[in-house]
């Protein structure tokens, strides 16, 4: 039987305060997941057969945070169309991410993003939901990026590289 990657997607959620970047960062509490228990995370999650990536984006980390998404970086661009019974969206994430072995097969189109409203403790998914100091994050992940799901690893040093380039 042939198995598929499945599609999903995840935020880099980011705000500055005093000067200071901060991302939204939160530790894996899955169930079923003894292996990746406990390891940071961005917030991420599958997306539903027809679901639109960015409602999907909306809806994982409203689930995941208690946020509500402001602004994801490129949606503005994307392209919409419906053509012979077909409804398409094209979009530029600013990272994809697919892993090779481990866990199971997954596709991550993450984006950057910005987010307003209170956050939750935790979730029947996630824990120790918070906003770090991207520097504090760069320093772990340096040292230790065992301590990160690695399908994010890609993904955020990519970021650190963006923002120490500005």
């Amino acid at each position: 039987m042939e198995v598929f990657a499945k599609p999903a997607v995840g935020a880099i959620i980011e705000k500055v305060s005093n000067d200071k970047r901060y991302i939204l960062i939160q530790d894996r509490n899955k169930n079923n997941d003894d292996i990746e228990t406990g390891m940071i995370e961005l917030p991420a999650g599958k997306i539903r057969e027809y679901e639109n990536i960015f409602d999907a984006l909306r809806r994982e980390v409203w689930e995941e945070t208690g946020l509500n998404i402001t602004e994801i970086e490129g949606e503005e661009a994307k392209v919409c169309s419906f053509d012979s019974g077909y409804e398409t969206i094209s979009y530029l994430p600013f990272c994809s991410t697919q892993n090779l072995s481990g866990g199971y097969s997954i596709i991550l189109q993450t984006f950057i993003c910005h987010a307003e409203g209170e956050l939750l403790k935790q979730t029947n998914e996630t824990i120790n939901i918070r906003w770090a100091l991207l520097s504090e994050v760069e320093a772990i992940l340096k040292t230790n990026p065992e301590k990160f799901y690695p399908m994010h690893i890609n993904s955020l040093r990519k970021y650190i590289a963006k923002t120490s380039i500005k």
